[in-house]
């Protein structure tokens, strides 16, 4: 498992991506696979930076696990930050039309629509995302 931790902020966006990447890349993910990767990501990721600490700053934990068999991603997002779980939301009716529906939870939508597996737990003071993403 390799591990980053930056400050939870967007302009760091771009690190965290590198990183991942950089590890898909090592696997021979797919591109199209390494795309959907990278957009839940990004979407979790600003979601903490924007979210997590309120007007506070803290730390984001990225880990990336690439497993054999069945090949497949694991990425791990950690914050400190408030307890937050996405996924206890229920999913919007995306068969209505944009403007009826309410504000919010397209993005973690998208996410769960995209991976294999999402999930959540809060842990030691910590919300920890998993994604799984079969490769």
């Amino acid at each position: 498992m390799k591990e980053l931790t930056v400050e939870a902020n967007r302009e760091n966006l771009l690190q965290v991506q590198s990183f991942i990447d950089e590890e898909l890349e090592a696997a021979d993910c797919p591109m199209a696979t390494q795309i959907a990767i990278d957009v839940a990501v990004e979407e979790l990721f600003v979601n903490i930076a924007s979210y997590a600490y309120g007007d506070g700053k803290g730390p984001a934990t990225i880990q990336v696990s690439i497993h054999k068999d069945p090949k497949a991603a694991e990425i791990t997002l950690i914050d400190d930050g408030v307890p937050y779980d996405p996924l206890a939301k229920p999913d919007p009716d995306v068969t209505l039309a944009a403007k009826d529906r309410k504000k919010g939870g397209l993005g973690i939508f998208m996410v769960k629509s995209s991976m294999d597996d999402v999930k959540y737990e809060y842990k030691d003071g910590q919300n920890v995302l998993t994604l799984i993403k079969n490769l």
